[in-house]
């Protein structure tokens, strides 16, 4: 692989919306102008646009990573931009259809169909001379990879995990629950927080709007969201015993979804108005930094049938660039640095995900909350099983859609049956 590292005159700018805005200038001295054959001229001042999904540690990590590359690469400004993870796709698929995507933004596998199929995506293949692939795995590599073409790769891997705020347990005189119990034992516990503090603290949220945490129970009994054809892989049976599961939690137990919406985009665990949440494993930097809370444990997370393989690595978190950026091998030289040096492993640690590449992993120094994920994931792999299906076209809205009627559910604007007819509907016209 070629690299590209003389280069001149060091800027970067990072323009952040939504919850919070920054701007960064460098300067640097003059090296070796570099060029190769496909035209690219490494001496050259460029542009390049990057949007990310995330909170205001996840904006200063990136600020600090851009920095590093702009020792390197110098003559690249990189314009920066985030938001959270819903208005995020909203605004990239109001791009696509325009064709203007960012150059380079995060990305999801959920998406990777319905953008790989569709030509939004650049084939990495083509900037081969700019990106490092052979420092993933094949499982992981195949995570970003679609009929043999691949789209994206990926920053890091997680699990399904519950985090839990042991510093308002401490202050309740509180336990935290039994990692891989079932879910009425969890049920119970948040049930036994909420009461002892009053409401104070509840127990945590209501994780029946999560799709992950039904997919977990679908994958304990031996099944997934979805087939390999792309078709829904559940009933509306199964999914309304699933919802109807949570009406203890709506009736008490678990933090009012109207407090919520309140607080949005901060999360109830972030707040400190729950002791629990369960989320990816790699959410553990961000909700420190959100809750300033200086306890916050890592445990397996309720399973359905006791010693399924219900867990699963997943590499959603990946990095794409768009097939019609102005600046492929620019672009490409970006993101081999977000999934590759050794620079984004010090920065990110495991808050992208436990690092999917080899030399990403060999910079990260996993202490603290870093090597609370690398134990936590240590801790569960007799859980983990095969990966699923590539995610369906449309998997992004369905995952939002399932949300979305959850908290509706919650706020009693909607019944359950109402919910189950609504989701089908929905998600049988996303999948024809």
């Amino acid at each position: 692989m070629t690299k590209k590292t003389s280069l001149r005159r060091a800027r970067v700018q990072a323009t952040i919306g939504a919850a919070a805005t920054a701007a960064l200038l460098l300067a640097g001295c003059a090296a070796t102008p570099a060029s190769d054959g496909s035209g690219y001229d490494g001496e050259q001042e460029v542009s390049i646009d990057f949007a990310f999904w995330g909170n205001d540690d996840r904006a200063d990590r990136y600020t600090r990573l851009i920095e590093a590359f702009n020792e390197e690469h110098p003559n690249i400004t990189v314009k920066m931009s985030f938001s959270d993870f819903p208005s995020f796709w909203e605004k990239r698929q109001t791009e696509a259809a325009g064709g203007g995507l960012p150059d380079v933004f995060q990305f999801s596998d959920s998406y990777l169909r319905q953008y790989g199929e569709t030509g939004r995506l650049l084939d990495l293949a083509t900037v081969s001379d700019y990106v490092t692939t052979d420092t993933f795995d094949d499982a992981l590599l195949g995570t970003g990879a679609l009929d043999g073409v691949q789209y994206s790769l990926p920053t890091g891997y997680s699990l399904w995990a519950n985090f839990i705020n042991q510093d308002l347990l401490d202050a309740a005189g509180l336990e935290a629950p039994e990692p891989n119990s079932d879910f009425g034992a969890l049920d119970s516990w948040m049930a036994e927080v909420t009461d002892a503090t009053g409401g104070a603290v509840y127990g945590g949220t209501d994780y029946t709007q999560r799709i992950q945490s039904f997919e977990l129970v679908l994958r304990a009994h031996g099944s997934n969201l979805f087939t390999d054809d792309g078709e829904l892989a559940f009933t509306e049976d199964e999914l309304r015993d699933f919802w109807n599961s949570g009406a203890d939690l709506r009736d008490g137990a678990a933090v009012p979804q109207q407090r919520l919406e309140e607080l949005s985009p901060m999360s109830g665990f972030g707040a400190q108005m729950t002791a629990s949440e369960m989320s990816w494993s790699n959410f553990l930097g961000g909700y420190l930094a959100d809750s300033g809370a200086t306890g916050i444990s890592v445990i397996a997370p309720p399973t359905a049938v006791a010693g399924s393989k219900d867990l699963y690595r997943q590499a959603g978190l990946q990095m794409a660039i768009s097939e019609n950026t102005d600046q492929p091998e620019a672009a490409a030289i970006f993101l081999d640095f977000v999934v590759n040096s050794e620079a984004a492993g010090e920065i990110f640690g495991t808050t992208l995900g436990f690092p999917a590449s080899s030399s990403k992993l060999a910079g990260a120094t996993l202490e603290g909350p870093d090597k609370q994920v690398a134990d936590y994931i240590e801790s569960a792999a007799a859980r983990i099983g095969d990966a699923p299906p590539v995610p369906v076209v449309g998997y992004g809205s369905i995952e939002q859609t399932f949300w979305e009627l959850g908290k509706s559910i919650g706020l009693g604007a909607i019944s359950v049956d109402d919910a189950v007819k609504s989701f089908f509907s929905e998600a049988d016209a996303l999948l024809s």
